[in-house]
């Protein structure tokens, strides 16, 4: 089932609740549920995250009993579908997702016209390899109308390790020729300093993007809170699933608002790489987060101030590598070919006055031998 805005694929039994619930609570501040006419998938947005209304936390919500929790699942199912679709429609719903451009041409090819929506595109790579950088341009490039390959649409930020700087967006949006008091007042930002606050930042964010047109969400860096909070190997596996638990709310997100999510992660040291791999770095956050990934990028520094990136895993994308240039560079090499494509003018301009001369004279002495 769709809700009023296109492409904004809704949780079944919250659609369902849409049409019959309204949320309320009670004189105490508890929270509660009263059968009338609904005010829409907003306010159960606002109160309540999707988890919530699977079939095994319902009853947790005072005023439902287990009677009437499988009444309202069984009615659910009979005007949603949960089941299989054709791979028609599976196509009809890709063509809905939205490529917007990174900003770099090498880029934007090597993953097929840019970062897509209704998935989670992950960056990862060592300090000053570029992915927060990116982080900033997608911020711009996501404002751009679709025809310019933007996304037409709003930012949301959630940094967690405070390098979002809005006075880099200004000579990003100048570049794109945007307005950038307008640009940066199309972000919203949010310093999480908590692996709970940061979820809790997912909760609330879901009743935002109900309400306004949003095509990315940028967490910077989704594993940098839980390595400060979690520590040691006995509490990994508390760590790893928590970590699930908000990879699963992003990929929620995602699907559901058909928004771009770009999270940048960190690497660390691989004591199984060997004496003969150049580089044994891994990203963090093992399995878990390697699963939840659709797309994995991994960035690492080339020469002088190019960064490179490489196609890590993706389901349909061949693993590939693009060289980004620095924005002043790209400047720099673009007026060259300029200049390049103005000298090769004038000399073919010269090519052809001298071969014009040259005609001239030979007519002036065909006709004075005659």
């Amino acid at each position: 089932m769709y809700c009023a805005r296109p492409n904004q694929l809704l949780n079944p039994y919250l659609c369902f609740f849409a049409f019959i619930l309204d949320f309320r609570s009670d004189s105490s501040g508890n929270q509660c549920w009263r059968c009338e006419e609904a005010s829409g998938c907003r306010d159960l947005h606002r109160q309540w995250p999707d988890d919530a209304y699977e079939e095994g936390n319902l009853t947790g919500i005072k005023g439902l009993s287990e009677a009437k929790v499988d009444k309202i699942c069984e009615a659910a199912e009979k005007i949603v579908n949960f089941g299989y679709i054709t791979g028609s429609d599976a196509l009809v719903r890709r063509k809905a997702v939205v490529r917007i451009t990174s900003g770099s041409q090498a880029l934007d090819e090597l993953l097929g016209g840019g970062i897509e929506t209704s998935a989670i595109t992950e960056a990862f790579g060592e300090f000053r390899s570029g992915k927060t950088q990116l982080a900033h341009t997608l911020c711009v490039s996501t404002q751009l109308p679709t025809s310019m390959k933007g996304g037409n649409g709003k930012v949301a930020y959630i940094d967690t390790e405070g390098t979002f700087r809005p006075d880099r967006i200004v000579p990003i949006a100048e570049r794109f020729g945007m307005d950038a008091g307008a640009v940066l007042d199309n972000i919203i930002y949010a310093r999480a300093y908590t692996y709970e606050h940061q979820y809790n930042l997912l909760l609330g964010l879901a009743a935002k993007m109900s309400e306004e047109p949003f095509r990315l969400l940028i967490v910077d860096s989704i594993i940098a809170l839980f390595r400060v909070d979690f520590t040691g190997r006995g509490e990994l596996a508390e760590r790893q699933q928590k970590l699930a638990q908000m990879l699963s709310r992003l990929t929620k997100i995602a699907e559901e608002f058909n928004v771009a999510v770009y999270m940048t992660n960190q690497v660390i040291a691989d004591p199984g790489g060997g004496m003969f791999i150049s580089d044994p770095k891994k990203p963090a956050g093992g399995h878990v987060l390697a699963h939840a990934a659709t797309i994995r990028l991994m960035f690492r520094k080339g020469k002088g101030e190019q960064r490179v990136c490489k196609v890590f895993d993706a389901p349909n994308l061949p693993e590939a590598e693009a060289i980004s240039f620095p924005s002043y560079l790209n400047s720099y090499l673009r007026l060259a070919l300029i200049m390049i494509t103005k000298i090769a003018q004038i000399s073919l301009c010269i090519q052809i006055f001298n071969i014009s001369i040259s005609s001239t004279k030979i007519a002036l002495l065909a006709r004075s031998s005659s």
